[in-house]
């Protein structure tokens, strides 16, 4: 059976993405020309448009496209922002970052993962606003200062070591918590100190090296 990934794309936009308040129009023009399938696993490419998370290996998932759009939403980039991804992931939610704003790095720490995504965002001509680096986010060392930080992991807690990378003005998006259920924040850089937007509730993959300690119940 030959799919028609086009038509599937107009219906992930207008059943999936558009009823979950994702409502913006320039993003919702970016997820309705952007080939989500070129960033999917071969042995899943059916499932490229379905509401369910991907497995790309390693222990890590693509979002569902409902939370790739709330995602994208609230960050609400805007073409001269300057953006750090923490996670490349499969590079679908790095090339829709990249035709919103004006420039992407993106951190990866596994290097199959960062190799495969260059290679699909060279393939489709998404990536020459973008550059990715194999790197840990948790012990990555900057002097830049970022618009927009997208965190595709989660996280424990909000974290505050990535504050100091926003300039001010700047928005921090971060799913943290306890899984199965998890919140979704974003953080905004306010010189009064950071406040912290409740966005909707899900349930990610923590970001490696970032899981809650274990509790043990005796």
């Amino acid at each position: 059976m030959t799919i028609n990934y086009s038509q599937a794309r107009e219906r992930m936009v207008e059943q999936q993405v558009r009823p979950w308040d994702v409502l913006d129009a320039r993003l919702l023009e970016v997820l309705a020309a952007l080939p989500r399938e070129d960033f999917v696993p071969q042995q899943h490419r059916a499932l490229a448009y379905a509401d369910v998370e991907i497995p790309l290996g390693n222990g890590q998932r693509m979002m569902k496209p409902v939370v790739e759009g709330r995602t994208l939403q609230a960050l609400l980039l805007q073409p001269v922002d300057e953006v750090l991804e923490i996670g490349t992931g499969s590079g679908y939610l790095t090339a829709c970052m990249a035709a919103l704003a004006r420039e992407v790095l993106s951190l990866e720490i596994n290097p199959e993962l960062a190799t495969l995504a260059r290679t699909r965002l060279d393939a489709g001509r998404h990536g020459g606003n973008v550059r990715i680096e194999t790197a840990d986010a948790l012990h990555y060392a900057t002097d830049r200062r970022f618009d927009a930080i997208c965190v595709t992991g989660a996280m424990a807690s909000v974290p505050s070591l990535f504050m100091a990378w926003l300039r001010p003005g700047g928005r921090l998006f971060v799913v943290h918590g306890r899984s199965p259920v998890m919140e979704a924040v974003l953080v905004h850089a306010e010189l009064n100190g950071p406040r912290v937007e409740s966005l909707f509730e899900t349930d990610l993959p923590y970001l490696v090296g970032a899981a809650p300690a274990p509790q043990f119940v005796f």
